[in-house]
């Protein structure tokens, strides 16, 4: 699989280089769920069956990090590279970045098609239902068809429904904002993961009987809401069981400007400082408290650690 980060208007090097019959799913792609891994699958089908490669365009950043009144920097279900590496499992080809700036965001639909879609010689495109393009989204599935017409089929996905509810990024996100991870991980079709480089932190852990990985995450991931997880760690290639906590450590900090997120990974007692490690988040168990003494929370995360270990040992059947 290779990524390619591509900007418009195309160079005549990249349109020599890129531009080859292929299969296009197309969409911004975050948290790569269940629907849109059913929207990619069908470009990968189809690319198989005309033996032509199959591939994604995705754009890079979030437009409101370009065009928000003030720009703000976004968070992600997956932030780039996590989004590439589910594309690579389901099979595609080559994944075409564009960058999402000020001058792309001016691009019209006609422009988007003639200049990017047709010069990369797209035979077929995937796109879901509410699929929109061009300046101020004036584009959208039946403009793609009228456009593409005799040079370019177009497949329309429908919305994929779980429960008779529609699947999408925005639910993800309110879910994990609202710390329903077991929802969040059904929408997905796995579980949710963040990876990041353990720091020092105020060794307090150790000290306690639970010592903990402090992460500063690598990507700007949405963080699930303050409290306690059931998670899994992979450091390397060995995955552990283990037990989060993500907050403002009430019972030692009247304020803490961003929250911290700490793991104790279970039966592990190595230094691992400068070293990457990814969470998969299994389960939610409690808020976030304040504890009357520290005793009082030894004994809390105690019981923390033994209802992670009941969740990840049924998970796991």
């Amino acid at each position: 699989m290779k990524k390619i980060t591509i900007s418009y208007p195309l160079t005549s090097d990249e349109i020599k280089q890129w531009g080859h019959p292929q299969a296009m799913a197309i969409g911004f792609f975050d948290g790569v769920h269940l629907g849109h891994q059913n929207l990619i699958r069908r470009a990968v089908d189809y690319a198989q069956k005309a033996g032509i490669p199959a591939t994604v365009m995705t754009f890079h950043p979030h437009p409101k990090e370009v065009l928000g009144k003030p720009p703000t920097r976004a968070q992600y279900v997956t932030p780039l590279d996590d989004k590439i590496e589910k594309m690579v499992r389901l099979g595609v080809d080559r994944v075409y970045v564009v960058r999402f700036d000020e001058a792309f965001a001016g691009v019209s639909a006609e422009s988007f098609v003639h200049n990017m879609l047709f010069a990369l010689q797209v035979e077929h495109t995937v796109v879901g239902f509410d699929f929109t393009f061009g300046h101020q989204a004036a584009g959208d599935v039946d403009a793609l068809r009228r456009l593409g017409e005799g040079r370019m089929t177009v497949d329309v996905v429908p919305s994929f429904p779980l429960d008779d509810k529609k699947i999408s990024s925005s639910s993800i996100r309110a879910f994990l904002q609202e710390g329903k991870i077991h929802e969040v991980n059904r929408l997905l079709g796995c579980s949710y993961r963040m990876t990041g480089t353990v720091v020092p932190g105020e060794q307090r852990g150790r000290k306690l009987g639970f010592p903990t990985a402090n992460l500063d995450l690598t990507a700007p991931y949405i963080v699930p809401r303050n409290g306690i997880y059931a998670v899994r760690v992979q450091r390397l290639e060995t995955w552990y069981n283990g037990v989060m906590s993500i907050g403002l450590k009430p019972t030692f900090h009247d304020s803490m400007a961003v929250p911290a997120v700490e793991v104790h990974i279970f039966d592990f007692d190595e230094m691992i400082y400068g070293e990457q490690l990814r969470v998969e988040v299994v389960e939610y168990i409690r808020s976030e408290r304040r504890f009357p003494s520290v005793d009082a929370l030894i004994a809390e995360i105690a019981r923390d650690s033994e209802k992670s270990k009941i969740i990840l040992r049924h998970w796991q059947k």
